[in-house]
């Protein structure tokens, strides 16, 4: 009996094998050719049914053109009993192999829910272990198309264990090679947190969900009742809990945008991000930036504005857009070269900082760092977010998490403040003290402790309480503490601020600042690693 015939079950008119060259390179093309088909057109009509692409059709939209290689295609499980000696197709629900995107390697596997349903086997984990180390040793970006049922039941704690080597390669892989998770169909239990290990998760409404216990668990334990989506699907994450970076209607925009994000990442963290040719001009004066920034600090305005108007053609790629929204974290280039920005939103909570802003930047702080993203940062922060809540929620703890981001990150900073600065949140937000290479301030600055009008309450508290008219020596003590401390160039003054510049010449003033810091070297102490909060 030949191979194909064993695989199918099919007849064929010549059971003999092949005794020739020609005709066992025929036979190679038929079991090719069954590889690449699949399982049944059957199980492919379903697939599609569900609004669901194939494994494979993920890949060509990933990949350049004709340019995927794949690996241990003809790969078959060996597991018995439950039926499976009896089931053995070829490459055991996953697909391995790498291609291009915009002619740079990346290292790819897809799960084939047609097989299996794309549950992890012995098998199937192995390919995948083995891409994840292909993908290490030759310091590319991997990227995972992830569509399965979890792990494979009938082959019990070997599948399971799949998944560990599968957890250790995430760890071994972190801030050496860009790691990201495309999740196009459900992800529960243990699986998950492979995708919660990779630096970027891209979700897919409706068709994907990400959760440990799933909702009939969830009922019998708690007595909740709650759908799929509303437990892990992807607006749920992208919004509530911060597990999903970005999530979008449909498959081939999803996989258009990790194309893009590919676009704007380094191979490895040896080395930077790939610098393109801008039509954009270094010196392009914002005159619009003078109205879009109000003066006065407690009108609020959109960040993200003001970020269009300095980066290359006003394009950048915003992450976690929809969690966290008083901070935003966004790549973008400045003069062709990528950056990422870091901004507080005035239109969402005054721009404040909070347990989620904090968490969310950190960890977009720590990226940049690991793949030699310079970071510019805005600063437009009020404080961190007062009350019961976020002190009993570990405000203090989740706030030096983002800290010690800046403070271990050795690429190019530059902060920029455009207007309040007030106490600690201006000091974890990249000030000089903790080591921001360059400073800059708009004339629009307030850099103090605190705002002028809870200072001058501390300050004069005895001389407001005992004046005849308390309201009006407030806003005498108020306005003289502002001109005292709180001038536009007191910081300037005292070497705090490298200087303040016309909002109109950012842009320039960024680019020939990072052109200088492009050979920025700096070294950590000898460690193991560090012990950041947690």
């Amino acid at each position: 009996m030949t191979v194909l015939e064993e695989t199918t079950g099919e007849q064929t008119a010549e059971p003999s094998e092949p005794t020739d060259a020609r005709g066992r390179v025929a036979e190679l093309h038929q079991i090719r050719a069954q590889a690449l088909a699949g399982p049944s057109e059957k199980a492919t009509q379903a697939q599609h049914a569900k609004g669901k692409l194939t494994a494979r059709e993920r890949i060509e939209l990933l990949l350049d053109p004709g340019s995927f290689q794949e690996v241990e295609q003809l790969r078959r499980h060996r597991a018995t009993g439950f039926g499976l000696e009896a089931k053995k197709p070829f490459t055991d629900g996953v697909i391995t192999g790498w291609g291009t995107v915009e002619g740079r390697t990346v290292f790819v596997y897809a799960h084939d829910f047609r097989i299996f349903g794309g549950a992890l086997g012995e098998a199937h984990a192995t390919k995948i272990h083995k891409i994840m180390d292909m993908a290490i040793a030759a310091g590319a970006p991997l990227v995972s198309l992830n569509d399965g049922a979890g792990a494979r039941i009938q082959e019990g704690v070997s599948a399971l264990a799949g998944y560990g080597g599968i957890f250790q390669r995430n760890t071994k892989a972190s801030g050496v090679i860009p790691q990201i998770s495309v999740m196009l169909g459900p992800c529960a239990g243990g699986a998950a947190y492979s995708p919660a290990l990779t630096d970027f998760v891209f979700m897919v409404r409706e068709t994907s969900q990400m959760f440990i216990t799933g909702p009939d668990v969830v009922k019998a334990v708690t007595g909740e009742e709650i759908t799929q989506n509303g437990l892990g699907g992807a607006d749920v994450h992208a919004e509530t809990s911060g597990v999903c970076h970005f999530a979008y209607d449909d498959e081939e925009t999803c996989i258009a945008e990790v194309r893009y994000l590919l676009s704007m990442l380094p191979q490895n963290n040896r080395e930077n991000p790939p610098r393109v040719a801008s039509g954009d001009a270094a010196d392009r004066r914002g005159d619009v930036l003078l109205d879009l920034v109000p003066a006065d600090g407690n009108r609020p305005y959109d960040m993200t504005k003001v970020i269009e108007e300095i980066v290359d053609d006003g394009e950048y790629l915003e992450v976690h857009e929809r969690w966290a929204r008083n901070i935003i974290c966004a790549l973008a280039r400045l003069d062709g070269q990528v950056v990422g920005i870091v901004a507080n939103q005035p239109q969402s909570l005054a721009g404040v900082l909070d347990i989620e802003a904090s968490e969310k930047a950190a960890r977009f702080v720590q990226m940049c760092d690991a793949f030699n993203i310079p970071i510019v940062t805005f600063l437009d922060v009020p404080g961190f977010l007062p009350g019961v809540d976020q002190e009993h929620g570990g405000i203090i703890r989740h706030g030096a998490k983002l800290l010690y981001a800046y403070c271990n990150a050795t690429v190019p900073r530059i902060s920029l403040i455009l207007r309040k600065a007030y106490g600690g949140a201006y000091i974890v937000m990249d000030s000089q003290s903790i080591g921001a290479d360059l400073t800059y301030a708009w004339p629009t600055n307030e850099i103090a402790v605190m705002g002028a009008e809870g200072a001058a309450n501390v300050i004069f508290r005895r001389q407001i309480a005992e004046a005849e008219d308390p309201e009006a020596m407030r806003a005498r003590m108020v306005k003289e503490y502002k001109s005292e401390l709180m001038h536009p160039y007191y910081a300037a003054e005292r070497g705090l601020v490298d200087d303040v510049i016309d909002p109109a010449e950012t842009r320039e003033v960024l680019i020939r600042s990072l052109a200088m810091l492009q050979s920025k070297h700096a070294d950590l102490p000898s460690r193991k690693h560090g012990n950041p909060p947690q």
